[in-house]
């Protein structure tokens, strides 16, 4: 049993089904109480059963801190690392993972939400988890975040080494048409939010290290509803790809850094259904999950995080 001071490593998640009976009860959670069509369901369903019947994002956020943790305790140092997951709208619940910190003695946590665009539109509603839940604990555990990392040099360069990989399916770079995919979100709620700027600065980075490529910026996952959402839609950028005499695509899912329903389903089965129903060869970055390079750069950057706070 060690000695040192515990530092929490807190990694945050959306949240995904872990079972078809799941579903429901899950986009609730999301929705908030707003009305929850039938038929909404139904679909959700039917995506979730074309994935094996459950989201893996837990275990796979699960594995990242693991993964981190295990770097970091290797190193030595004045703190025990101990990985920890909540996520927003399912089990796990964020609350209760702060509740484990607190249980297992640790006065502080470093917490990276795991979204490369943190905005208070995008991932505020996490900060606003982890306040209340400390708040409910008395105080404690104090959190520090992971900020600004979308630019980083090392997750700059995961993204191309992914891009390149997938390139080379292609006769020449230029026949192919590189969407970068991230998840859409109200046009109205976005007024005045950096939420898209800090998209267009993290493709800057990546077009500064992969040379010329034919790129576009889109957006999936968007709501029903009344509500105009953010785009163009990834979809309709792949109907432009065809239109616009490309050999094919190379869709990557810029915004998640893990496998889940809106990778595994939206990306991999609808995505590609759309370009190869137009002759269109399809390529898609694999997520980063526990890339190496990736889970590195993430441990470094808690390190330095937990050190500030000595």
């Amino acid at each position: 049993m060690s000695s040192k001071p515990i530092k929490a490593v807190l990694l945050l998640g959306f949240g995904g089904a872990d079972s078809l009976e799941n579903v429901e009860p899950f986009i609730r959670n999301v929705l908030s109480g707003r009305a929850l069509r039938p038929e909404l369901i139904e679909k959700a369903k039917e995506r979730y059963r074309l994935i094996g019947g459950s989201s893996p994002l837990l275990s796979i956020t699960q594995a990242q801190a693991n993964a981190i943790v295990e770097i970091l305790n290797s190193r030595g140092g004045e703190y025990e690392y101990r990985a920890y997951v909540g996520m927003r709208y399912w089990h796990p619940f964020i609350k209760d993972a702060v509740g484990r910190i607190k249980e297992d003695g640790a006065d502080e946590a470093v917490v990276a939400i795991m979204s490369p665009f943190q905005t208070l539109v995008a991932t505020e509603g996490y900060r606003d988890a982890v306040k209340d839940a400390v708040k409910a604990l008395g105080g404690t555990p104090q959190t520090v975040y992971l900020t600004e990392w979308h630019i980083h040099p090392r997750f700059i360069d995961s993204i191309v080494e992914k891009i390149n990989e997938q390139l080379s399916a292609f006769q020449k770079r230029e026949d192919a048409l590189v969407i970068f995919s991230n998840h859409s979100l109200p046009v109205a709620a976005l007024e005045g939010d950096p939420y898209e700027l800090k998209i267009q600065q993290t493709i800057g980075e990546v077009l500064k290290k992969t040379g010329k490529i034919d790129y576009k910026a889109a957006y999936q996952s968007q709501g029903e509803g009344p509500r105009e959402w953010k785009g163009p839609r990834t979809e309709d950028v792949i109907v432009e790809a065809r239109k616009r005499k490309k050999a094919g695509v190379v869709v990557v899912p810029l915004g998640f850094v893990a496998d889940h329903v809106e990778t595994l389903y939206d990306i991999d089965i609808y995505f590609r259904k759309t370009a190869e129903s137009l002759g269109l060869i399809f390529r898609r970055t694999s997520s980063l999950n526990t890339y190496p390079k990736f889970i590195q750069f993430l441990a470094e950057l808690i390190r330095k995080q937990a050190e500030r706070t000595r």
